[in-house]
């Protein structure tokens, strides 16, 4: 009785055990709201695979990360992606690329969040202070806490999936460096574009009790054009 009994506690742990590891994947897309159609048309989690009898070489190709980019945005820096819309061969491979260019004193890749993915960065040239922000934990050793350090040519830092980041150029010459993502479509929400910049506006009283700002602070933020780099 007792080894039948405890058979069937096994099978009904290895089937808990089973679901527990199953999950859904990530979400390529911002939001998919579910509608109760059945002549809606379909939109995949991601991009529709196209038949690889028509498939190319071209499609797992890109060409200009040896370009620079153009620093001349308010924020002084240029992102150049290799997302899955630019190289359509990512498709369901999980991984992207972008180099990033930084103005001389002070260019900026503003703080920001990659809500899909865990990203690598290597400088190539110039010197980079670099950092993340640790999330709202009950730690208060760990709270908020800031990991931030300065980075040279050939340096390597890594940021965790969806963690406040940013890098910004200490030095007096231009800079650059190449990052890779743990998603084909690995999302960016910078932080002074979504919160100050997004439309229809945001109540001034939400931004300026979250911030402790006054309102014709946050007013002043509000009307002013905030673009991407």
């Amino acid at each position: 009785m007792f080894a039948s009994r405890f058979t069937l506690f096994i099978a009904i742990m290895a089937i808990i055990s089973s679901l527990a590891n199953a999950s859904d994947p990530d979400p390529l897309q911002d939001f998919c709201v579910a509608v109760n159609d059945s002549k809606a048309a379909v939109f995949v989690n991601g991009k529709i695979c196209k038949d690889p009898k028509t498939v190319t070489g071209d499609e797992f190709f890109f060409s200009g990360l040896n370009r620079p980019g153009n620093i001349t945005s308010p924020v002084g820096s240029k992102l150049t992606e290799v997302f899955v819309d630019e190289m359509p061969g990512l498709n369901t491979l999980d991984i992207s690329l972008v180099r990033i260019d930084y103005a001389p004193n002070g260019g900026l890749n503003p703080p920001h969040v990659h809500p899909r993915a865990s990203e690598i960065l290597v400088v190539m040239e110039g010197t980079l202070y670099s950092g993340f922000v640790a999330s709202n934990s009950k730690d208060p050793n760990i709270r908020n806490k800031l990991f931030a350090k300065t980075l040279y040519p050939g340096d390597v830092y890594v940021f965790p999936k969806g963690l406040v980041h940013f890098q910004m150029n200490v030095g007096e010459s231009n800079a650059v460096a190449f990052a890779s993502f743990s998603s084909q479509n690995p999302g960016i929400i910078t932080l002074a574009n979504s919160l100050f910049g997004s439309w229809p506006p945001i109540d001034p009283q939400v931004l300026a009790r979250g911030f402790q700002l006054d309102n014709n602070i946050v007013s002043d933020l509000q009307s002013r054009l905030w673009v991407q780099n």
